[in-house]
């Protein structure tokens, strides 16, 4: 069992590491191989830009994982908590790494609303 700051940690560091799997373009290599953006010229002339998961089978499934932000949540939640557990010496820098950036993020989106 983790205790209150542990937690915290974690729920940061699971956080960040989700947006950066599914989101964040410095990690757009890894969804390449699962994801298609496709464009569509609709009839008013504007386009719009969707996302289309590539192949069938684990592919496909792991596809659908990188393009859902709760599904991708919960795997890091899992492979965060699992690996802090287990092997805490591998685990604890790097869950505090992620809490770092996912507070420093947050940070930012509270900086920006309030420049609104």
């Amino acid at each position: 069992m983790v205790d209150v700051f542990e937690f915290f940690l974690l729920f940061l560091a699971s956080f960040r590491l989700t947006r950066l799997m599914v989101y964040d373009t410095i990690t757009a290599f890894l969804r390449k191989p699962f994801h298609e953006i496709v464009e569509e010229t609709l009839p008013d002339g504007t386009t719009e830009t969707f996302l289309k998961v590539k192949g069938t089978g684990v592919r496909y499934w792991i596809g659908e994982l990188l393009s859902c932000y709760w599904c991708t949540g919960i795997w890091s939640a899992i492979f965060l908590y699992i690996g802090y557990i287990v092997w805490p010496f591998l685990f604890q820098p790097l869950v505090v790494i992620l809490a770092i950036a996912g507070c420093a993020a947050l940070m930012e989106v509270i900086a920006q609303k309030m420049l609104e």
